[in-house]
């Protein structure tokens, strides 16, 4: 039996999300189930022909309903969109406690805990429901002490030099 592995991708570089998105690739490329769960996104990447295409070897999930950013929403709005990402985060929990999954990735789930929607502890519990096989990846801005502790890898992406093309 595997010991499923928490990798982090965090930093105010661009790249977190395509890189987790590249390891999804490479799961379902070697017969892996891979769930992604979007959370601060806006659409996100559910609205691209591309990504729909990758269906159903990558299921991507996205519970806010909003097509813009969670920190352009009005007060009013975000608190209907915290209602809705809580729900995506009982949707990973039943993910990980089912083992549903070999690899999840929470995408942006790190901005959570800087608009404080839930606490590093919550983030914590929810990592714990894993039936310990599945490999689970948490993109975003920030980065706490604490979630280094439980990770198993943890990557930090700066940009250097960025020029539009």
């Amino acid at each position: 039996m595997k010991q499923g592995l928490i990798h982090i991708y965090s930093g105010d570089g661009h790249g977190k999300s395509p890189a987790a998105l590249g390891k999804a690739v490479m799961a379902a490329a070697a017969g892996e189930r891979v769930v992604i769960i979007q959370f601060l996104k806006g659409r996100g990447l559910q609205d691209t022909e591309f990504i729909r295409r990758l269906e159903p070897e990558i299921k991507i999930f996205r519970f806010e309903k909003s097509e813009t950013d969670f920190v352009a929403l009005s007060e009013d709005k975000k608190q209907e969109e915290i209602v809705n990402i809580k729900n995506g985060l009982n949707f990973a929990k039943k993910v990980l406690t089912t083992g549903e999954c070999d690899l999840l990735i929470l995408d942006e789930v790190l901005g959570l805990i800087d608009n404080e929607i839930i606490t590093v502890e919550d983030l914590k519990n929810l990592l714990e429901a894993r039936d310990g096989e599945t490999d689970i990846i948490m993109t975003g801005i920030s980065l706490n002490d604490d979630l280094c502790l439980v990770a198993d890898e943890v990557s930090r992406i700066e940009t250097l030099k960025f020029k539009r093309w």
